[in-house]
């Protein structure tokens, strides 16, 4: 138990975050003769959680501030950043409760049940990873890449298969009656940036929606104006 307390000791005062990899858990060890053993005793006393192989947390008794789930699926797979179904719910666009963390990954399509949650990672070409995004920086430290809002949309309307969308009033009734976004929301999100985000896809479909948006945003304008 002293061994562990005293590892632990030694690990809180190299790593400041709650969410760190297999390389800074060995660097912070390194002083020890056997940094592999000094980690699967703490892994086994629960002092450290292993959330997928290489990517841990520290337990609940030597944590300083809330872990964040955030932080964790941009180390899980990557390069990713949160995005689709999660960062829609974040942002108040769809009314549903979304339990898994939802990311747009360069690379294959994966998903990982964890101790923490489920974390879903889909695929985008990589000509189009950057564009959107923006790095939020946690209050306590550390921070995570996260699709914008309208890369958000795009990356979700991009993903879904089958929709059988050929026109602005199909994608209208998909936005409004199938993903339940409020048509004033909508209006109110920047249909050039959606506009530039599809040029860099190479997207029909993703350019209805930015003809969408500017459809009910002039529809708003009528209303108004009567």
């Amino acid at each position: 138990m002293a061994d562990i307390m005293t590892s632990m000791e030694v690990l809180r005062e190299q790593v400041s975050g709650e969410e760190f990899d297999h390389q800074t858990l060995l660097e912070a060890l390194k002083d020890y003769a056997h940094p592999r053993d000094a980690i699967t005793r703490l892994l086994k006393a629960g002092s450290v959680i292993r959330i997928t192989p290489g990517i841990y947390i520290f337990g609940p008794a030597y944590r300083r501030r809330p872990y964040s789930r955030e932080i964790l699926a941009n180390l899980i797979a990557g390069p990713s950043y949160v995005s689709l179904d999660y960062a829609l719910q974040h942002y108040g666009l769809i009314p549903e409760q979304v339990e898994a963390v939802t990311s747009a990954v360069a690379g294959r399509p994966r998903r990982f049940e964890t101790p923490v949650g489920l974390f879903i990672y889909r695929p985008v070409p990589e000509r189009a990873f950057a564009e959107g995004l923006y790095r939020v920086e946690m209050a306590t430290g550390g921070g995570y890449l996260m699709a914008g809002v309208e890369k958000a949309l795009a990356d979700k309307i991009r993903d879904q298969r089958g929709l059988g969308i050929r026109n602005i009033d199909d994608m209208i009734v998909h936005l409004v009656e199938s993903l339940r976004i409020d048509p004033e929301v909508l209006a109110g999100l920047d249909a050039d940036e959606v506009e530039r985000i599809a040029a860099v896809y190479g997207s029909y479909r993703l350019k209805l929606v930015s003809a969408a948006i500017r459809r009910l945003r002039s529809e708003q304008g009528e209303r108004h104006r009567e």
